[in-house]
């Protein structure tokens, strides 16, 4: 049974409505915060931005300040609640890093995700070994790396590929994330044949982006970036730029406009669905079958 829409995107939803409200009202943070009892203007400041789980209470307040219909009020309050959602999620999300963390609660409200990699398979794709490899291979950077949490975090988060009610997942990914490398050669294969088994799920689309490959005028991705489309069309969208130490969240309305031309043009540029298919069966090779083992005979001299 899937979540209710994402707390994080519901918190930044919430915040723009409410700052919004405030320079209806023509009001700056002091005035609000004045009115309000408030110490300071950084709580209502981190409400707005979406940085922070919303006291119901204090929601209630500032729609009194703003004097919000009775319609919106009730509009507003639901997506509070969603905001301040906290155990629930937590307790089917399990225990998590910070970084695996904001990947899975974008997930499991998404109704559209769509993502680029140019380096490694994505997470959601992933088979425990091929992970292990990976999560191993950063620790050398940073040694508090829990690897044995990580490959259990990146296998949880692959649930929402098999819920009643998945959302729709399109992979972007390298051609060169295929090559085998130092990857063992029993991991790579058992990697691209997950590959083409995930890639029969109606709700599942893995397109390969060529070596040569051209998009519109010569504009490639300069990271990895996951973007994020929710049932609720109201709610941001959302895109997650991966870099080495952490993950660039974007919500403003130009930044994602361009991810979504980014999409558009990559999309244009990679294989098919098919072709892809084709690649990766064309990599892995003809199933290959067992030399038949010759007779074995211990004897140490002919028989007499």
């Amino acid at each position: 049974m899937p979540l209710s829409a994402s707390p994080v995107v519901r918190r930044v939803r919430l915040g723009a409505e409410l700052r919004r409200l405030r320079h209806r009202q023509s009001l700056t943070l002091e005035q609000v915060c004045a009115r309000l009892g408030w110490a300071s203007t950084s709580k209502l400041s981190r409400i707005e931005l979406g940085q922070s789980r919303p006291d119901l209470a204090d929601v209630l307040d500032l729609l009194d300040v703003y004097e919000v219909p009775p319609e919106l009020r009730t509009e507003l309050i639901v997506i509070a609640r969603d905001a301040a959602t906290g155990r629930g999620w937590s307790k089917a999300l399990g225990e998590m890093g910070e970084r695996q963390r904001a990947y899975a609660e974008l997930e499991v409200g998404a109704a559209r995700i769509v993502e680029y990699q140019p380096a490694v398979v994505p997470g959601l794709l992933q088979i425990p070994a091929y992970t292990r490899l990976r999560v191993t291979a950063g620790s050398l950077l940073c040694d508090r790396v829990d690897v044995d949490a990580d490959v259990r975090a990146r296998a949880l988060r692959q649930e929402v590929l098999r819920r009643p009610d998945p959302p729709r997942y399109t992979a972007l990914i390298d051609e060169r994330v295929c090559d085998r490398g130092g990857t063992p050669d029993d991991v790579w294969r058992d990697q691209l044949r997950h590959l083409l088994a995930v890639a029969e799920r109606p709700h599942v689309t893995v397109r390969l982006l060529s070596r040569d490959a051209a998009p519109h005028g010569g504009v490639h991705p300069l990271a990895a970036f996951t973007y994020y489309e929710h049932p609720d069309p109201a709610d941001p969208r959302t895109v997650l730029v991966e870099t080495l130490t952490a993950d660039l969240r974007l919500v403003a309305e130009a930044d994602i406009a361009r991810y979504e031309l980014l999409i558009d043009w990559l999309l244009a540029a990679a294989l098919s669905a098919e072709e892809t298919v084709e690649v990766l069966g064309r990599r892995l090779g003809p199933p290959s079958v067992p030399r038949p083992r010759e007779p074995r005979d211990d004897r140490v001299s002919e028989p007499s």
